[in-house]
């Protein structure tokens, strides 16, 4: 079946950069890996996922090799520090392992699609790149909202291949018949679908937050797992320092939340009086 959508690829830096195909490809360098694990981590509640995903970035010195442009993300241009600015972009990132067996490919990014059929249109483009680069499993991150303040360090799982899920609940996952009950929202549920469609096994972490604020305690318990499930070891001084300056702002909000408990218990009681 052909796709309905139009992708431009440019490769290197001697074409400019052009919008009138629905996705633009621009490659930066090419890269050898040895079927490496694509995780993805793009923004989504509590940005757990791209918490973990930037971690991972720097502390493995991943090298950035393919920018993806798209009119289907919100009209925005991102400021940079210096104050200038750039367009919204998803980014793709390599790392090298030294005995190539941990290989991996890294999708973060500024936005998720704003529109229902981006989203499809680039998880297509996503798993093209996947096929291209030989990936041989997809883990997406993302977040599991529950609309209170939590610290329970819980990960939960979904699998596109049943036969996963034994291995992933020895690294600590939880997996809940029909959870999440709403289904998995975004790229981090498409992915994980569509590329059953292309016979990569794929597996979706989802750290438990309260979706409120960014939540680095609960990119900690995902990065744990991820870890265990990469054979890898990842230095978390940088999400535990983070950890402990949300962990303060939690519990302001939490002071907060109980002296708004107790006025509206006395508002009640006025009135009640009265």
């Amino acid at each position: 079946m052909a796709n309905n959508y139009t992708t431009t690829v440019i490769r290197g830096d001697d074409q400019p950069l052009t919008f009138t195909s629905d996705i633009t490809i621009h490659e930066l360098q090419d890269i050898e890996l040895h079927a490496p694990v694509l995780i993805e981590g793009l923004p989504g509640f509590g940005h757990v996922g791209k918490l973990v995903a930037e971690h991972l970035i720097d502390e493995l010195h991943a090298t950035r090799i393919i920018d993806i442009y798209s009119i289907h993300f919100p009209p925005q241009a991102i400021v940079l520090d210096n104050c200038a600015v750039r367009l919204a972009r998803n980014e793709i990132y390599a790392c090298r392992s030294e005995d190539g067996k941990n290989d991996l490919l890294i999708l973060v990014g500024d936005n998720q699609s704003a529109t229902n059929e981006g989203h499809y249109h680039l998880c297509n483009v996503f798993l093209d790149i996947a096929k291209r680069f030989n990936v041989s499993r997809i883990y997406t991150l993302g977040g599991y909202a529950t609309g209170q303040l939590e610290d329970t360090g819980t990960v939960i799982g979904a699998v596109n291949n049943p036969d996963m899920v034994e291995e992933l609940t020895e690294y600590g996952v939880d997996f809940q018949e029909s959870e999440p009950w709403g289904g998995i929202i975004g790229v981090s549920g498409l992915l994980l679908a569509m590329s059953r469609e292309r016979n990569i096994d794929a597996a979706c972490l989802m750290g438990i937050t309260s979706g409120y604020i960014v939540d680095p305690m609960s990119a900690q318990a995902v990065l744990r797992v991820l870890s265990q499930a990469l054979g890898i070891e990842v230095d978390m001084q940088a999400l535990e320092e983070h950890a402990a300056e949300m962990e303060k702002v939690v519990a302001k909000l939490e002071e907060m939340q109980q002296m708004q408990m107790g006025m509206t218990k006395s508002d009640e009681d006025l009135r009640y009086i009265g």
